[in-house]
């Protein structure tokens, strides 16, 4: 007869013995870590909060408290985390997780936004620095304006001008956003907290003081005093007059009324803009331009096709010819297969936008490879044909892509249980029954989730078509920056950072497109790799 099994019940513990545990625990564990982390941990919390401090006091000087007030609740959560004892999975996961805020999350968000802004070239500021700037461009000096004897000052990497008031006597200064008005102590000689430029130093920023233009008052339909010499000023009025209360522009030399039309910029009956505008939300505007504006829409659609191609012609020609160099290079009859495989990833081993500089060079029309050596010097235009040039980048991201497909594919096959296929054998199938029916569906479970990855990446490879033909050659009548090869992340990138006219949010409303449709494919291909993982 076995005796019971005596199973213990577990111990009680009541609230005050767990919270003495506790305490117990985390004093051990402050002791184990020693006075000599404690001391470097204070000091490294001190130099990040002693940062973020100057970071708050200065966002604060310029009006802007939101983002301050977050910073400190962030940087007093990180004291607390990391000062507290105990609290180990957060003190390892906080960096992590300050990283893809600021350099993942912030950035979606931030475009996000953008995309429903008019932000770009000639709307990237406020209205009151749109409407300063408008009148310091259209500038012109008066006729019979007097002169204004004038020292140049300096303070704090910043130019000023003292001059007398012609009705008072009294000594002003004044600098770029800093009307005219009196200084205890001024002279003619200079200002108390300001140093007086001397000739050289005149010489020297003869540029940035040229470029110099003082208000005289707080309204800018007053003027503004100019000096070419560092020694005499003169009146500047401008040929546009602001009416703050009407809200409207208007040039006094034709008559023209500009009005606030919403839009972000000041606007005539005739449509005419004055540029610079200032930022404003526009909603959907961005999307509906790309998919309406006619000029905007048709190479928006065609980038958008080519993408889809170029992205499924990478994964096609590398997938098929690194299998099949893998089915070679795995047959036991092959001779000297270490020798081959390295020479096989070495397109791979090489940095890709070095390799389609390297490409670019031999596509020559002229002296490139190609046409001078395998076509006995023949003029072919590879990259300034729009066809060719995509047959051009097609070939090309083979050579880069297919050592990655043979790598991955030698290792599915190798993974293979060799008496699978045996069995394939004794019941009859040939070679290729045993390739299609046995290692090919198990081959693509393997396979199927980096041919996702491979497409999602050659749906952005940026690098190869910049590198290569730069998106060209460009189409003539878009009313964007965009050509023939580019695909949706180059036309992207030429929107808002290529030529004079650069549409941010524009560009932005294109990324939240491409984020949507890589979403969107990654999710219905890893369900179908889903299925294709049960019914294997």
């Amino acid at each position: 007869m076995t005796a019971p099994i005596l199973e213990h019940e577990p111990e009680k513990v009541d609230a005050a013995t767990r919270r003495r545990r506790k305490r117990a625990a985390a004093i051990a564990e402050a002791a184990s870590a020693g006075w000599k982390v404690w001391l470097v941990k204070i000091v490294l919390l001190g130099v990040i909060d002693a940062l973020v401090i100057y970071a708050m006091l200065a966002l604060l000087a310029q009006g802007n408290w939101l983002v301050p007030v977050i910073i400190g609740a962030v940087t007093l959560l990180v004291n607390v985390i990391y000062l507290k004892p105990g609290l180990l999975p957060a003190k390892y996961l906080t960096p992590g997780l300050i990283f893809l805020v600021v350099f993942q999350i912030f950035v979606v968000i931030y475009s996000g936004y953008i995309a429903f802004t008019n932000y770009g070239s000639g709307h990237n500021s406020t209205k009151d620095d749109a409407v300063s700037a408008l009148l310091l461009q259209s500038q012109t000096r008066v006729d019979d304006s007097p002169t204004y004897p004038i020292r140049v000052l300096e303070r704090d990497g910043s130019f000023y001008l003292l001059t007398t008031d012609p009705q008072t006597g009294t000594f002003e200064v004044g600098g770029q956003d800093t009307p005219l008005a009196p200084v205890d102590g001024a002279t003619a000689d200079g200002a108390p907290g300001f140093t007086t430029l001397d000739f050289g130093a005149i010489v020297q920023n003869q540029g940035a003081i040229g470029d110099l233009s003082v208000p005289l008052t707080d309204d800018p339909n007053d003027g503004f005093l100019k000096t070419t010499d560092g020694s005499n000023a003169y009146l500047f009025t401008s040929t546009l007059h602001w009416d703050p209360d009407a809200d409207t522009m208007t040039d006094t030399t034709t008559g023209v009324v500009y009005h606030d039309d919403g839009r972000g910029a000041f606007t005539a009956d005739d449509g005419t803009q004055l540029l610079p505008g200032w930022q404003v939300w526009v909603g959907f505007d961005n999307f509906v331009r790309a998919f309406t504006d006619s000029s905007i829409r048709g190479p928006f659609f065609s980038v958008l096709i080519w993408t889809f191609v170029f992205a499924i012609l990478s994964v096609a020609t590398t997938f098929v010819l690194g299998l099949f160099l893998a089915i070679v290079f795995n047959d036991p009859r092959m001779k000297s297969k270490k020798f081959y495989r390295v020479i096989m990833i070495l397109p791979y081993a090489f940095p890709g936008f070095l390799s389609a500089l390297v490409w670019a060079g031999m596509y020559n029309q002229d002296f490139g490879f190609i046409n001078q050596v395998l076509f006995g010097g023949a003029s072919i235009p590879w990259l300034q044909d729009p066809w060719l040039a995509k047959f051009a980048i097609v070939l090309t991201n083979l050579w880069l892509g297919y050592p990655y497909m043979f790598l991955v594919c030698t290792g599915a096959i190798q993974s293979i249980p060799e008496d699978i296929q045996e069995a394939g054998r004794v019941d009859g199938a040939s070679v290729w029954q045993i390739f299609r029916h046995i290692k090919f569906p198990l081959l693509l479970v393997s396979v199927a989730p980096l041919l996702i990855s491979s497409f999602a990446f050659n749906f952005n490879n940026f690098n190869l078509i910049y590198m290569l033909t730069g998106g060209g050659p460009r189409i003539a009548d878009a009313s964007i920056n965009v050509g023939q090869t580019d695909i949706l992340i180059s036309m992207v990138y030429k929107v808002a950072f290529v030529g004079a006219d650069r549409d941010y949010g524009l560009a932005s409303a294109f990324s939240i497109i491409i984020f949507v449709l890589v979403a969107l494919i990654s999710y219905l291909s890893f369900r179908q790799t889903k299925t294709l993982e049960e019914l294997n």
